[in-house]
């Protein structure tokens, strides 16, 4: 890798081919990586980065590695935070700050460079953007690629990201975008609600307080009343079964599952997917089972 660039990086993985084009697309990677840190440039670089990230499976080693690009990339973030209040986000403004997050995913994305992003605390740099209330476009573009993001970090299930997401307080920001969101954005927020559940750790924090259990259950409940789709049902389902581990929150369950999944209501979603069916299944068995005896430090 060219010296420009700081610490030293292995090859890219994913630059196989033909030898002239394989150097074609280390340097095309590499010219636009340098651009990011010339403010003319900058836009442009932003664009071919993010739409041909997939040229290089090491981008992020590069981008982490190079000299002021991360730097770059934040500093287009926090740029566009003057207009989220009152919300005045251009399609342009939004769609630039979209490409520095695009590629601060594949920074999270990465295993050599998630635990890095994660100790940065870089993460805190889109809670801003989950935060916002508008319901436009550019707005609900951010709040999306923002939630990408975070979704890529705990894909991994790796305890020390979810800590650090429980310590910054993600949760009421997932929440609130499962009540305001479009229907992707709200799936994208339950599932990351789905993988903090998986781990202890994040079955322990929901279900430590019954303000925290029923918050989260009350928005799962407007959920399912919204009539929500077999994608977002599935992680809806997934999470009511996981809260069912334990035994303070199963016992609430008895009383607070919506009606409508112990009905015929999703009969359609549950003939179409097995997996569904076996969750709902499960849950129902759990919250209809005797009442398991509970312990001390059982939570709420």
């Amino acid at each position: 890798m060219s010296s420009a660039f700081g610490t030293s990086v292995p090859p890219p993985a994913s630059a196989a081919g033909p030898p002239v084009f394989k150097d074609r697309k280390i340097q095309f990677i590499e010219q636009h990586i340098l651009d990011l840190c010339n403010p003319d440039l900058r836009e442009n670089a932003l664009h071919e980065l993010s739409k041909n990230k997939e040229l290089c499976q090491d981008l992020a080693l590069i981008l982490w590695s190079s000299f002021g690009s991360i730097a770059a990339l934040i500093q287009e973030v926090v740029l566009i935070y003057p207009v989220l209040s009152p919300p005045n986000v251009t399609s342009a403004q939004s769609t630039r700050a979209c490409n520095a997050l695009a590629l601060l995913q594949c920074v999270a994305s990465h295993p050599d460079t998630r635990m890095l992003f994660i100790k940065a605390h870089l993460p805190l740099y889109l809670y801003p953007f989950l935060n916002t209330s508008s319901k436009s476009r550019p707005f609900e573009y951010l709040r999306l690629t923002s939630l990408g993001v975070i979704g890529a970090l705990v894909k991994v299930d790796d305890t020390k990201i979810i800590s650090f997401l429980l310590s910054s307080e993600i949760i009421p920001l997932c929440l609130r975008t499962m009540e305001m969101g479009s229907e992707l954005s709200k799936t994208v927020a339950t599932f990351i609600l789905q993988k903090i559940l998986l781990d202890d750790l994040g079955l322990d924090y929901i279900c430590t307080t019954a303000e925290r259990f029923f918050a989260v259950g009350r928005v799962l409940g407007n959920l399912v009343a919204d009539g929500p789709s077999l994608r977002l049902l599935k992680h809806i389902i997934r999470c009511y079964l996981r809260l069912s581990d334990n035994p303070r929150a199963c016992d609430a369950l008895r009383s607070c599952l919506p009606e409508t999944l112990r009905d015929a209501t999703f009969t359609s979603y549950l003939h179409e997917d097995l997996t569904l069916r076996r969750w709902l299944q499960q849950l129902l068995h759990n919250i209809q089972g005797p009442r398991a005896p509970i312990q001390g430090g059982g939570g709420f």
